[in-house]
């Protein structure tokens, strides 16, 4: 939203969760206020009713995948756009009202995504610990400070504010898991193209049109744009319609991007678009370079010239 900086967040909570730990990663957050939701819909009609100026959840894990409700809320109610994406490691500690060794250990209270992503961990290290289903991450922390168990699979940012000890750090199964958030806004103007940028579309296909799916790639093929990500969801409408949510490098404002843009609504059933903003790499590194003749600039020169046929200034 440029011009207009959000002020009023609003994030998946309850406190202590790893949605809240992305959330302060954005400076505007830190100084702003923020609110936790119940739920992702809840974060997000926050938002579209005025009562918040932008909502965090989170849109997908790389090991869980995509998260459906995100995606189906993305498509339903008034529009919403992606203005920044934030990556955070998953990266789950085991804490303790005191320190305890791992042996003794008969209960752990971890929310069931926590304790599918760190199954073989706490199977070599806490073999005979009951793993007890929770609500969040920081539900977890909160039983284990009450000692209603006795340890708490949880996000780093519950340890400090349970006032717990950490009996082991950087517990996962996948080293390098990482969960992708969307900050959203109610649409306003995208903000200037970066040079490495993400455009996010939801896009339905017509049912009764034969290779519709491969005539959608072949729009973004052409235009040498890569397809960072697609998945699918059901529409709920009836059984073979669906959604199919794309991840696009570059930006709405640049002529590559606009043509394919273009070619999608004509051959579309519908086309919402989602928000151009910044890619967040962990590590920094330089966005993949166009094929030949398929660069911005080759974009931005072709039309100049089909103006200047059109117009009759050259042959």
């Amino acid at each position: 939203m440029p011009g207009t900086p959000p002020t009023r967040f609003v994030y998946l909570g309850p406190e202590g969760t790893f949605t809240e730990a992305a959330l302060r990663t954005i400076p505007a957050a830190e100084r702003g206020l923020r609110t936790p939701a119940r739920s992702v819909p809840e974060a997000l009609e926050a938002v579209r009713a005025g009562d918040a100026d932008a909502a965090l959840v989170p849109l997908e894990n790389s090991v869980g995948g995509a998260i459906p409700v995100t995606l189906d809320e993305l498509v339903t109610g008034a529009p919403l756009v992606i203005t920044r994406e934030v990556v955070l490691p998953v990266e789950f500690v085991l804490g303790a009202r005191q320190l305890t060794p791992l042996a003794e250990i008969r209960t752990i209270a971890a929310h069931p995504q926590a304790s599918a992503q760190c199954r073989n961990w706490l199977r070599a290290n806490a073999p005979d610990a009951v793993i007890v289903d929770v609500l969040s991450n920081a539900a977890a922390a909160i039983s284990a400070a009450a000692g209603e168990h006795d340890a708490a699979l949880c996000a780093p940012i519950g340890v400090a504010r349970n006032d717990l000890t950490v009996l082991a750090d950087k517990v996962a199964d996948h080293p390098d898991a990482v969960t992708r958030f969307a900050l959203l806004t109610r649409p306003g103007r995208p903000a200037e193209p970066t040079g490495d940028d993400v455009t996010s579309l939801a896009v339905s296909i017509r049912r009764d049109q034969v290779g519709a799916l491969l005539a959608v790639l072949t729009e973004l093929a052409v235009r040498g744009i890569n397809l960072s990500r697609i998945e699918s969801r059901p529409t709920g409408e009836q059984l073979g319609t669906y959604v199919f949510f794309l991840d696009c490098t570059g930006h709405v404002a640049e002529p590559q991007l606009g043509e394919a843009l273009q070619g999608l609504r004509r051959i579309c059933a519908d086309v919402r678009f989602l928000g151009s903003y910044p890619r967040h790499r962990l590590v920094p590194e330089p966005p993949v370079p166009s094929p030949p003749g398929l660069a911005n600039n080759d974009f931005a020169d072709s039309a100049a010239w089909l103006a200047q046929v059109r117009a009759g200034e050259t042959a």
